[in-house]
């Protein structure tokens, strides 16, 4: 299905730039350095601008598009619902909410049945943790300091990475542990196992000092999204499982990004077959063709509110158009057996970056799983010194790193010494060779930023 869309003959690329400069805010970036590409339509892994161009997604849409864009499916479903009905009260039942919260609690693991919706990943986060100090009448929470979890309070505030320090002070009653790595050990080991073994220690100290019974939720990401897409591991996933039913502490498993078949399971706890008491979610239910995150929890965790209320709503809640393009969006998922190809293109997908290791000096280590992946760039591999912000380098590179892949055709998500590669679960195998192709060039030009290189050529 191909779509042409017309513009006017006088609006520029400048034109647009300078009525958005006008009024529009964006997050995460200085205003005054935006200079946004203005895209008009998109399809499949691509995005085309005003001009035509083509530009591959290996960003999803940060992390959001797993599906692939304007599949007609989903389309089609959300022109049904429109014409139907759009919206409505958060206290009335709609066949989509209904349709979708059966077609998740079909998926997810365990016995995840109750499924409440939210706005996003971070609504998610934050009404997940407030069920978790309702029903065990706790209030402090664990997180990991290798986390993102949203830039809501709660959700900011149970954040690892500095970005939380944008909300401080936040919300008290929040500590946080080390997750297992050997590429930069908190503990000092170079063998998994004792890695392992230390960080789960660890956690457990923690909860004693803290004091069990005043901890409410311990909540993770079974793959850590933006900062730097690390695998704890089966045997530290269950091992965290265990310490939660030890000391009656809640396991939340955030798998805003992981979730959906991005690392080739329908939820990454899957690759450990761990049950959380509660799992959040966004992003991938929908395919962010709208809006929409959500909760599953426990049955026994839903009792606690058969009698009372969960102080939790919200006035979209439920959206009736966003839970239809939800149902059809798993119904893709199941249909063209996208789970199952996350596994199988992603193996094609890290065995190439790996090959990609090994022709530049830059990039220190590869991680992934699916096609969830990951570059972490390094000044000296074998110190495992960052690159960005060392000596000349700025500390602005993977900036310059997203700007020159978008001008030659390519969309990847980059921050600090990260170059995250998760393009659709869909994408075809001519795109993947085409990016990977594109991002090859790039780091070629990377490779000249490291100490003794002679520095990068000329450009014309």
């Amino acid at each position: 299905m191909t779509h042409h869309f017309s513009r006017p003959a006088d609006a520029t690329a400048a034109d647009w730039r300078a009525r958005e400069a006008a009024h529009t805010v964006y997050g995460w970036q200085p205003q005054a350095l935006r200079s946004p590409r203005l895209f008009t339509h998109a399809e499949g892994s691509a995005l085309y601008d005003q001009d035509g161009n083509r530009v591959l997604d290996f960003g999803s849409g940060q992390i959001s598009v797993n599906i692939g864009y304007s599949h007609p499916h989903v389309l089609a479903a959300m022109e049904r619902q429109m014409r139907a009905v759009t919206y409505l009260a958060p206290s009335f039942a709609t066949e989509a909410r209904l349709r979708l919260a059966e077609a998740v609690a079909a998926v997810t693991p365990g016995d995840l049945n109750h499924i409440f919706f939210t706005n996003g990943g971070a609504e998610a986060v934050e009404n997940a943790l407030k069920i978790a100090r309702a029903v065990t009448g706790r209030w402090k929470i664990l997180s990991a300091w290798q986390s993102y979890h949203g830039a809501t309070a709660m959700a900011s505030a149970v954040s690892g990475d500095g970005r939380r320090l944008l909300s401080e002070p936040g919300v008290p009653g929040v500590a946080r542990f080390n997750l297992p790595g050997l590429w930069r050990s908190a503990f000092n080991e170079t063998d998994p196992e004792a890695e392992v073994t230390l960080a789960l220690e660890a956690v457990e100290t923690l909860i004693q000092r803290e004091g069990p019974t005043t901890i409410a939720a311990l909540i993770l990401e079974p793959v850590v999204g933006t900062n730097g897409l690390y695998t704890p591991g089966t045997r530290f996933l269950r091992g965290i499982r265990t310490l939660c039913d030890r000391y009656g502490i809640l396991l939340v498993a955030d798998e805003t990004m992981s979730g959906w078949g991005r690392t080739g399971a329908w939820f990454a706890v899957d690759h450990a077959g761990v049950v959380p008491d509660l799992l959040t979610t966004a992003k991938g239910i929908t395919s962010g063709y709208v809006p929409l995150g959500a909760v599953a929890l426990r049955p026994a965790l839903y009792e606690h509110f058969r009698d009372r209320p969960f102080v939790g709503g919200l006035t979209t809640e439920g959206h009736a158009l966003a839970c239809a393009a939800g149902v059809a969006t798993l119904e893709v998922y199941h249909q063209e057996g996208l789970i199952a190809r996350s596994a199988e293109r992603g193996a094609w997908l890290l065995d190439h970056l790996r090959g990609l290791q090994d022709r530049h000096p830059c990039i220190g280590t590869v991680r992934g799983i699916g096609l969830f992946t990951c570059l972490e760039l390094t000044a000296d591999r074998n110190r495992r010194t960052p690159l960005a912000g060392t000596g000349p380098v700025p500390a602005t590179l993977s900036r310059e790193i997203a700007a020159r892949c978008l001008k030659a055709g390519l969309v990847v998500l980059a921050r600090q010494d990260f170059i995250f590669i998760a393009p659709p679960l869909s994408v075809p195998q001519t795109d993947l060779e085409d990016g990977l192709a594109i991002l090859d060039t790039v780091l070629q030009w990377v490779d000249t930023l490291l100490p003794g290189s002679g520095g990068p050529r000329n450009e014309r």
